[in-house]
């Protein structure tokens, strides 16, 4: 596998866009890591101190992902090394989508990602370019549908990321058009990978589980959500501003209302410390499953280290890169936590908007709430279900994960 791997992270992009914004310090990439199938897809980002090593990474763990939940396409990422707290960032954005278009028309499907959201950002931005979808150029140079087609894909796209999730099974908010298919399915399909794992490999339920979630966005929360409902113990909640804590693991009621009540991904909360958490104090906690659903290559060694040292079963990346590590994928600390616990990697547990796409894009099934989240329930299920296959063992679930969906 090591090998192969090695084969695959040496492997050039096939295009890397390159921009320097000419009325601001911002610079930006899009990176192709191939134009299998004719396209490429993958978020635009936004960070202060983005690199292209960066990007790259994320780019070629899209094309990883894209064999797990489809389509057979090649992977991508734009990211925008930019203060998305300045309020310059809107006007950058629009620039970045003008200087990126012709890629969005014939080849490069793009969605949010970190800092840029798809409802009010992505959307909007490419509607006023005369681009009528961000997966505009992944049915373009992919899927060649008829003109005809085309558009009734699109208005499937349109309609199937937007419908408002009212089933008090899926939605902290039911009978209510609080919540879109688009805000709460990469959530849930982290939430079936660490329910799938403990159903396959330990054949247990999530009932009392004790988690901790780094991040409190729609990726943290979303997850959170479902597992508290599920009956897992959120017993530390930690976001930009601060964490919230609770030996015994946070009602139903109060997930619930952290994740209604909400503001700029920050848990609102009267109990809630407003200081970052230190090892120390980690220390004093045992959790069975850690989410980092924050930014890429946020969570470091010795973060890692206390955690396993208390008993940590099972990390599930909803970030995607989580680790603070030089290498690109699969570096020297993500071989270590893959060697001590069980590791969901991005590509799997992160693939839920992705998934999304493609089976609204696949053009057919139902487009309505229970058979998108049937979807990815299945999608999950059947990737951790191919960890299984060689072995039950529930260590080196990454190092299974890259053997299978790195090789030809």
């Amino acid at each position: 596998m090591r090998k192969q791997l090695e084969s695959y992270l040496e492997r050039a992009p096939e295009i890397v866009f390159e921009w320097n914004d000419p009325e601001s310090e911002a610079r930006g990439w899009v990176v192709i890591n191939s134009l299998k199938g004719g396209a490429a897809g993958g978020g635009t980002r936004m960070r202060k101190g983005l690199t292209r090593n960066e990007v790259e990474a994320l780019a070629k763990t899209m094309e990883i992902k894209f064999r797990v939940c489809g389509p057979s396409i090649g992977g991508a990422k734009s990211g925008i090394d930019f203060d998305p707290s300045d309020p310059r960032k809107r006007a950058v954005l629009q620039r970045w989508f003008k200087a990126i278009k012709p890629l969005l028309e014939n080849y490069y499907g793009t969605a949010g990602d970190l800092n840029i959201d798809e409802k009010t950002e992505v959307r909007p931005f490419l509607q006023a370019l005369g681009i009528n979808h961000p997966q505009f150029g992944v049915l373009e140079g992919h899927y060649q549908y008829s003109d005809e087609t085309k558009q009734s894909v699109l208005d499937r796209l349109k309609s199937g990321c937007e419908i408002p999730v009212r089933s008090e099974n899926y939605s902290p908010k039911p009978a209510t058009d609080s919540y879109g298919t688009i805000d709460l399915i990469t959530g849930f399909g982290v939430f079936e990978s660490i329910k799938q794992y403990y159903k396959i490999f330990k054949g247990e339920s999530l009932e009392g589980k004790k988690v901790f979630i780094q991040g409190w966005g729609n990726v943290g929360a979303a997850a959170g959500w479902y597992l508290a409902k599920e009956g897992a113990k959120l017993v530390l909640i930690q976001d930009k501003d601060g964490y919230v804590q609770s030996s015994e693991g946070f009602s139903f009621e109060a997930v619930t209302d952290f994740m209604n009540t909400k503001v700029n991904n920050s848990v609102q909360d009267v109990l809630k410390v407003n200081k970052a958490l230190e090892i120390h104090q980690l220390q004093e906690f045992q959790v069975d499953i850690f989410i980092p659903a924050a930014a890429s290559k946020l969570v470091k060694p010795e973060f890692i280290e206390v955690l396993i040292k208390n008993g940590l079963d099972l990390i599930s990346c909803g970030a995607n890169v989580p680790f603070y590590e030089d290498a690109l994928i699969f570096g020297s600390l993500t071989q270590k936590i893959d060697q001590e616990v069980s590791l969901i990697p991005d590509f799997i547990a992160n693939c839920g908007v992705a998934r999304l796409f493609a089976y609204l894009m696949g053009n057919e099934g139902p487009v309505t709430e229970e058979a998108i989240f049937n979807d990815i329930t299945n999608t999950i299920k059947n990737a951790i279900s191919e960890l299984s296959k060689s072995s039950i063992n529930p260590k080196n679930l990454t190092e299974r994960a890259l053997s299978i969906y790195t090789g030809n």
